[in-house]
């Protein structure tokens, strides 16, 4: 039977939750077949912008940073973890860290959809007979969607299903090896790279060096098991990129952060946000301090504490933290003050304690300031940006043999803006570091440089650090004690255990149990 297809239920399927499955053999009961709605770019291009929407939304109010928890970067305020245990198993790595987690199933619902939709658009151009760039277009950007959001599942559960329509006999909704799952998400991004244009005018849009800054790191980050980590391949994606000309870092740092200096040189690709439902991503209402939000909701630098840093990840290397004397990108990217309007709040007893320490400051947003509710918060947010990709760069320079190139580069650029244009000589790294110095303190840098970004859950896993750091650093994983080398995937969602017939109960991954 043809499958019945048309735009309005597509677009209702992308928003949906639920089983994986459910996305690939569902059949919407409409007038049109999906041949008769695939016959004409005209329908497909908006179906591809609803891709980008969805996708984008995946990074909205909390769902945007719960992978962060639970690492050395970045925990939960103490409110959220007294108030609410199954949440907090995010960070303590306890009981409460299980297949029914809610909190985890949300983030697994909300990108199968997608996935699944993108699959879909790339399967039914196969019905187009149109020619041409645009759907050449069309096909790299749908291509790019699932790669993207197929590489950051596999990241967090490790085997995954594999969303093809071609394949479906094949493959079904099964866990896939993950040599096969890298090989997919690699061909992907290469049929990318192949149509994607240089530049969008819609920045909402992604370009070709959008994919190849993501195959690099697919190369980097791939794990040892997928046997795709290379990174002499890694290495000559971000080559290609740093050899275009296309991107540079911004000059100042601080112009990252500014709302109103969107998509900078510096922007590889980033998310569209703006101040109006339903384009306000609502950062700030899990990022900012619950003190001041008590006395003002207007306060653009108030919240409800999902994430705070760590005290490693705000305090000096003199004080056992990761900042250096004179790097500007602290106060930058966290706030240490939290006067208002002249006064400095007080605790309230009622609350967990750490309001008025350290808190996130990257995604304040100054413009509802005394006007929108911090819910309204909207800045954009990036996924891939420049220097992320010449620290990757470095690193894959690092581990092929040239590790003097590697600090050159960290030393002229990255770090060389972080001292606003002129590094100290105290702070620039040897050219006589070994491999492995350089290994450990580029896992700093990072930190530094991208934190609250969403990459640091990523970094320790591929490095084999997150159970080491998060115990020694994370104020809730050292309290519970309990991490273990098993909790660098997280449980499969327990319903989608219940509800794809393509799994069974020993599917789940090793270490939990489908409670």
């Amino acid at each position: 039977m043809k499958n019945k297809y048309i735009l309005i239920p597509l677009l209702v399927l992308i928003l949906t939750s639920g089983s994986c499955k459910k996305f690939v053999i569902e059949e919407p009961q409409t007038a049109l077949t999906e041949e008769e709605v695939f016959k004409s770019l005209d329908n497909i291009e908006p179906l591809v912008l609803g891709l980008y929407t969805s996708w984008r939304n995946t990074k909205k109010d909390r769902g945007g940073f719960v992978f962060t928890l639970g690492t050395d970067e970045a925990q939960q305020g103490a409110y959220q973890v007294q108030t609410d245990d199954r949440q907090a198993g995010l960070d303590r790595y306890n009981g409460f860290l299980t297949a029914s987690s809610s909190a985890l199933a949300q983030q697994w619902d909300s990108r199968w959809p997608v996935i699944a939709a993108a699959a879909r658009v790339v399967y039914s151009l196969g019905f187009n007979t149109e020619e041409g760039e645009r759907k050449n277009t069309i096909l790299g950007e749908a291509s790019f969607i699932r790669a993207a959001l197929t590489f950051e599942v596999s990241q967090y559960w490790g085997e995954i299903p594999l969303i093809d329509q071609a394949k479906f006999a094949e493959y079904g909704t099964r866990r896939q090896p993950l040599p096969l799952v890298y090989s997919t998400i690699i061909s992907d991004l290469q049929n990318a790279i192949k149509f994607l244009p240089d530049t969008q005018s819609d920045k909402r849009r992604a370009t070709k060096g959008a994919a190849i800054a993501l195959l690099g790191k697919v190369y980097l980050y791939a794990p040892i098991a997928s046997e795709a980590r290379d990174f002499t391949k890694a290495r000559e994606q971000f080559e290609l990129l740093v050899n275009s000309g296309r991107y540079a870092l911004v000059n100042n740092y601080a112009d990252l952060w500014d709302p109103s200096k969107p998509n900078t040189t510096e922007s590889i690709y980033e998310f569209q946000f703006t101040n109006v439902n339903p384009d306000n991503n609502q950062t700030q209402w899990q990022m900012g301090s619950r003190s001041l939000a008590e006395i003002d909701q207007y306060c653009f630098f108030g919240g409800y504490d999902l994430m705070v840093p760590t005290t490693y990840c705000y305090s000096d290397v003199a004080d056992g933290g990761v900042w250096e004397n004179g790097d500007v990108r602290k106060n930058l990217s966290i706030r240490y003050d939290f006067t208002y309007k002249g006064k400095k709040p007080v605790l309230n007893p009622s609350f967990g304690g750490d309001e008025l320490d350290p808190h996130v400051k990257k995604y304040e947003d100054p413009r509802t300031e005394g006007t929108l509710s911090f819910w309204l918060s909207g800045k954009n947010i990036f996924y891939l940006r420049y220097a992320d990709i010449l620290l990757c760069y470095a690193e894959t320079l690092n581990e092929t043999g040239n590790t003097a190139k590697a600090v050159e580069i960290v030393n002229t650029t990255v770090r060389r803006r972080a001292w606003g244009g002129n590094l100290p000589a105290d702070q620039m790294w040897s050219a006589g570091l070994s491999s492995d110095q350089f290994r450990t303190k580029i896992m700093d840098e990072r930190m530094r440089e991208l934190c609250f970004e969403g990459w640091r859950r990523m970094d320790l896993i591929r490095t084999g650090k997150l159970v080491e750091l998060a115990k020694l650093r994370n104020k809730w994983t050292r309290e519970s004690g309990t991490i273990q080398s098993f909790h660098n995937l997280y449980p499969i969602p327990l319903q989608e255990i219940k509800q794809n017939s393509d799994l069974t109960e020993s599917d789940q991954n090793p270490g939990y149990s489908n409670q």
